[in-house]
């Protein structure tokens, strides 16, 4: 599975069963993509939402296909089987199979841009942590795995995956009001600094969840905010996560009893929406949503303009 590594499947469903029940609460009971490495990490991987042989699956609408079944991991043996199909990291939705219309997680991504290091990242991860307890909001932070830094925010079940989406890109346009460093700018070409990928609240989408193994070898791992100035990402590779389970054990345990309210995050939506601050864009392949700007780079855009 790891070929620079040499690590093989067994190595990872043995990581798995060691994290059995933090990676479970990740998952569990929620749509959940199979993300394959068929030829391990150093190839392509294969994105499968309708998997043959899984033994719970749901009804789901997909944003540009049509409707399918997707897995619903139930217990540890199922994150097992996930391992077994050549899954090194899980991808569910934001959504319980059980309510598929109301989000119970926000989740911030911040990711370095090209010239910007984790350091960075993890300067805005402390903004982010100040601004959520501002908002009487409980975060979580793990590294992804890669180079950034994922915040979960749990939410009472109130509001569809569009709402939560929204929230996401009100929450980024006051980090990037609050430091020069953020950015919610949606093409590569603008962005500077640490991007806030509002758009991974989007319906449909999957973030790599706690405990997953990256193409990178290291873990996706849960942190204490005051661990936040020391932790590196290349500090939890997956052959000596064993220690730091050891050390700490499960920092996703009391997630599901901290569901937060959305409510004052949406009146800061309200509020950029009277100053001209509408939407922004959406992914290439979900439809055209009311009140998003044209989905054109800004350079397509001026050639377009000057009629090249």
């Amino acid at each position: 599975m790891f070929p620079l590594q040499g690590w093989t499947k067994l190595d990872l469903a043995r990581h798995f069963v060691l994290c059995g029940e933090g990676a479970l609460r990740g998952v569990y009971n929620r749509p959940t993509m199979l993300k394959r490495w068929n030829r391990g990490v150093g190839d392509k991987p294969l994105f499968v939402k309708r998997p043959k042989g899984a033994r719970t699956l749901v009804d789901v609408d997909f944003p540009s296909s049509s409707p399918g079944k997707m897995f619903v991991p139930l217990d540890i043996a199922d994150v097992v089987w996930m391992a077994q199909q050549n899954c090194v990291d899980l991808n569910p939705w934001a959504t319980r199979a059980d309510d598929l219309t109301h989000a119970d997680e926000l989740r911030l991504d911040l990711d370095p841009t090209e010239g910007f290091t984790f350091a960075h990242v993890k300067e805005i991860a402390a903004e982010t942590k100040t601004l959520l307890d501002e908002l009487g909001l409980v975060s979580w932070p793990k590294t992804s795995g890669n180079r950034g830094i994922h915040v979960y925010v749990r939410l009472t079940p109130l509001w569809d995956p569009y709402e939560v989406r929204r929230a996401t890109l009100a929450i980024g346009r006051e980090l990037e009001r609050r430091t020069e460093l953020a950015t919610t700018a949606w093409w590569k070409e603008e962005r500077s600094g640490v991007f806030i990928d509002y758009n991974q609240n989007a319906w449909g989408k999957t973030v790599a969840s706690a405990y997953s193994v990256r193409q990178t070898g290291w873990v996706s791992t849960p942190f204490l905010w005051d661990e936040l100035s020391t932790i590196e990402p290349a500090g939890f590779p997956m052959d000596r996560f064993a220690e730091r389970w050891s050390d700490v054990g499960d920092l996703t345990d009391g997630i599901d009893e901290a569901p937060g309210d959305l409510t004052p995050v949406l009146a800061m939506v309200e509020a950029d929406e009277t100053n001209g601050l509408g939407d922004a864009p959406w992914p290439p392949h979900y439809p055209k949503m009311p009140g998003e700007p044209p989905r054109v780079a800004p350079s397509k855009k001026r050639r377009e303009n000057r009629g090249e």
